[in-house]
C-alpha cells in the first residue's frame, strides 16, 4: 500500500460536537488529542492542512429561542474560535506549527483571515485553522469550509461526521438503511440528501471540489482519507474528469 497522500492539500471540517466526544457538551481532551495525532501524521505524510471547526459543543444559534439570529450566530462564531484554539493548543502538543485566522478581528488571540497569508502558511506546511465561520450570520460552517477549500485551492474537503457516510436514510433509526459509496452533487441537490447544507454542496460542485463523508469515530479515518483508502462516502461528478 502506498504512502504517498492522493491529496495534496486538504480542508477538514470537524464539528464541535466531535470535540466533546460522549459528554456531548465542552471539550473531550482525550477525544480531541486522538484526532490530532492523526492530523499529525498527514502532515508528516506531506499533506497542507486546513481545518474549519464548528461550535455546537459550545453554542447552536438556530436553537437559542427568541434571540435575534444575527447576534445567535455572532455567539456561534465565537463558539468555534474556542474551539480553534483548544484544536491548535493540542496539534502544537504534538509538534506541529499551527496558526489560528478568524473571520471576525480579535488580534490578541488570533491572526486576521488573510486567504494570502494562509496560502503561505500552509506552503511552510503549517496547519492553518479557520474560526468564526464565514464572519457573516446566516451562514454554516459547512459553509465556511467549502468556501475556504475554494479559497485556498484545497483538493477535496473532508467531512468528518459520527456516521460512517451517508445514507438513504437516518441508520441510527432506519436497520435497512443503505450506505452510498459514491454520490454526485446533483443527487444530493436534487433529492435533498443530508451531506450539507444547499449553499455548501452548490460552492462544492461551481467549484470542482469533491468531499469525503466519512466517520470520525476512529480518528485514524482523517488519515486513511487523505492517503485514498476506500472508506465513507464520496460526493463527486465524473464529468469534472
Amino acid at each position: 500500500m502506498s504512502n504517498k497522500p492522493k491529496y495534496n492539500r486538504v480542508l477538514l471540517k470537524l464539528s464541535g460536537e466531535a470535540l466533546a466526544g460522549e459528554k456531548k457538551t465542552g471539550l473531550d481532551y482525550s477525544v480531541i488529542t486522538e484526532i490530532c495525532k492523526s492530523i499529525k501524521k498527514c502532515v508528516e505524510a506531506g499533506v497542507e492542512m486546513g481545518i474549519v471547526v464548528g461550535g455546537g459543543n459550545f453554542w447552536r444559534g438556530r436553537s437559542s429561542g427568541a434571540m435575534d439570529r444575527t447576534r445567535a450566530d455572532h455567539i456561534g462564531m465565537l463558539a468555534t474560535t474556542m474551539n480553534a484554539l483548544a484544536v491548535a493548543d493540542i496539534l502544537e502538543s504534538e509538534g506541529l506549527d499551527v496558526r489560528v485566522q478568524t473571520a471576525i478581528s480579535m488580534r490578541e488571540v488570533a491572526e486576521p483571515y488573510i486567504r494570502n497569508k494562509a496560502m503561505r502558511h500552509l506552503q511552510k506546511g503549517r496547519v492553518v485553522i479557520f474560526g468564526c465561520g464565514t464572519g457573516n450570520p446566516f451562514f454554516s460552517t459547512d459553509t465556511a469550509s467549502t468556501l475556504r477549500a475554494a479559497e485556498i485551492e484545497a483538493d477535496i474537503v473532508l467531512k468528518a461526521t459520527m456516521v460512517d457516510g451517508v445514507y438513504d436514510k437516518d441508520p441510527n433509526k432506519f436497520p435497512d438503511a443503505v450506505k452510498y459509496d459514491e454520490l454526485s452533487f446533483n443527487d444530493i441537490l436534487v433529492n435533498d440528501i443530508a451531506v450539507m447544507d444547499s449553499t455548501a454542496a452548490s460552492m462544492c460542485k461551481d467549484n470542482h471540489i469533491p468531499i469525503l463523508v466519512f466517520n470520525l469515530a476512529r480518528p485514524d479515518n482523517i488519515y486513511d482519507a487523505c492517503m485514498g483508502r476506500d472508506i465513507g462516502t464520496l460526493v463527486i461528478d465524473r464529468d469534472w474528469e
